[in-house]
C-alpha cells in the first residue's frame, strides 16, 4: 500500500512483500531514514482496519521459475536488454551507470532487474505479481525494451519520483 499526505493509506495492492530492515539512520527531529530490501511474496486475502493500523490476512506466493524450458533463452535476452537500457539510461542522464554483479539464478535476476530499472509504481507493482519467474522475465523483457526505446528516442532519463505526488496543474 502506499501511504500519502496526513498518513491517508492512497493505494493497497493484492500482491506485496515482506520488507526486510537493512539500514536505520535516524534524525535528531525524530524522523528515520531506512533501506530495506523486499523478501517473501504474499497476496492480501484480508484487511482488518479496527486497529489504529491496518493488518493484513495474507496467503505467502510461490516462489518459483515457472516453465522451464522458456527460462534459458528468457534470461539470455533479458540480460542483453538490461545491458541496453543501462547503457541508454547513462547517455540520457549524462552519468555512469554501473551495472551490478549479475546473478547466475533466473529466478534471482528478475528481481535484480525489477529493483534496479526507474520504473513508476504501476510497472513496479506489476513485475511483482507476476505469477513466476518467468512471466516475470517476459514482463521485464517488454518493459526493458520499451524503457531502452524511451532513453533513445527522447534522451532524457526518467523521473519516476514525480508520479509520487500530487499533480499540479502548476
Amino acid at each position: 500500500f502506499v501511504i500519502g499526505e496526513a498518513g491517508i493509506t492512497t493505494a493497497l495492492h493484492e500482491v506485496g512483500c515482506v520488507a526486510q530492515l537493512r539500514r536505520v539512520e535516524p534524525y535528531e527531529d525524530g524522523r528515520f531514514d531506512l533501506v530495506t530490501t523486499g523478501a517473501d511474496r504474499f497476496r492480501l486475502t484480508g484487511l482488518d482496519t479496527d486497529g489504529p493500523y491496518l493488518v493484513g490476512e495474507v496467503e505467502w506466493l510461490p516462489d518459483d521459475m515457472g516453465p522451464e524450458q522458456e527460462a534459458p533463452l528468457l534470461d539470455i535476452a533479458v540480460r542483453a536488454a538490461l545491458l541496453d537500457y543501462l547503457a541508454a539510461l547513462g547517455r540520457a542522464s549524462g552519468e555512469q551507470v554501473e551495472l551490478p554483479e549479475l546473478p547466475a539464478s533466473s529466478l534471482v535476476l528478475g528481481y535484480l532487474v525489477a529493483a534496479t530499472m526507474l520504473l513508476d509504481l504501476h510497472d513496479r507493482q506489476a513485475l511483482l505479481a507476476a505469477t513466476d519467474g518467468t512471466a516475470r522475465l517476459r514482463a521485464e523483457l517488454s518493459v526493458l525494451r520499451r524503457e531502452g526505446t524511451l532513453l533513445r528516442v527522447l534522451r532524457a532519463a526518467p523521473s519516476p519520483e514525480l508520479a509520487r505526488g500530487p499533480i499540479s496543474p502548476n
